[in-house]
């Protein structure tokens, strides 16, 4: 951990003096300030640094934040810096990391830096509930097709209601009962077929998470035998 020193420059003393929440005025400041920033004591320099990395994040400043959490990361490495503010700096800003990457639906930049983050911490709750999220969004093949069947059912039961409106009423009363019954089966098919293809999904998503952080865990509870 770097050492704090008691002196406080005006730059840093101005910063402070911004309300907390007032992300866009944080985000102003520090762009109108960025070269006298970066000539600050570390300790400053850092915690101005993270702050408008934060503040990026929260005006939705997603590409940008990207760009200023491996900044983050880059100085805490080189400074030895292992918690701020009572949190993992490393693993705070990755996690950050990955939800810009999702806002910018780079999903599978979003999985690679979830697995790297739970390989660090296996234990992080949020990660894994997280990287099920992004696994799930990513819609594989099965969901695509489901979904797909899914629809088509729906239209051929719209399709035998009109037949039986225009068609069957008319000329077939005797058959409207089937047709009836016919259209309903299709319907109901339609949405048994897309809740089951939601629910595999959602049940293969759980299992592959479950079974890489498995894979984590032993790994490293055998470096430690």
């Amino acid at each position: 951990m770097y050492s704090q020193s008691t002196y406080r420059s005006k730059l840093y003393r101005d910063y402070r003096a911004i309300e907390p929440g007032e992300w866009r005025k944080l985000v102003h400041f520090y762009e109108a300030n960025e070269t006298e920033i970066r000539g600050l004591d570390f300790d400053e320099y850092f915690e101005l640094m993270n702050a408008y990395t934060n503040a990026l994040f929260e005006i939705g400043a997603w590409q940008r934040h990207l760009l200023m959490a491996d900044a983050v990361i880059e100085a805490s490495i080189q400074e030895n810096v292992q918690e701020f503010h009572g949190e993992d700096v490393f693993q705070y800003m990755l996690f950050r990391k990955a939800a810009s990457c999702f806002q910018l639906l780079e999903l599978e930049r979003t999985e690679y830096i979830l697995r790297e983050l739970l390989r660090i911490n296996p234990d992080h709750a949020d990660a894994s509930l997280f990287l099920k999220k992004c696994l799930r969004t990513m819609r594989p093949w099965l969901v695509r097709q489901t979904r797909a069947a899914a629809i088509l059912l729906f239209f051929v039961a719209a399709a035998l209601v009109l037949v039986q409106i225009f068609v069957v009423r008319n000329f077939y009363e005797h058959l409207e009962a089937i047709v009836d019954r016919l259209w309903w089966g299709t319907l109901g098919l339609g949405a048994v077929v897309l809740a089951l293809g939601e629910a595999l999904h959602h049940w293969r998503c759980e299992r592959e998470v479950e079974n890489f952080l498995r894979v984590v865990r032993k790994r490293r509870l055998s470096r430690f035998q």
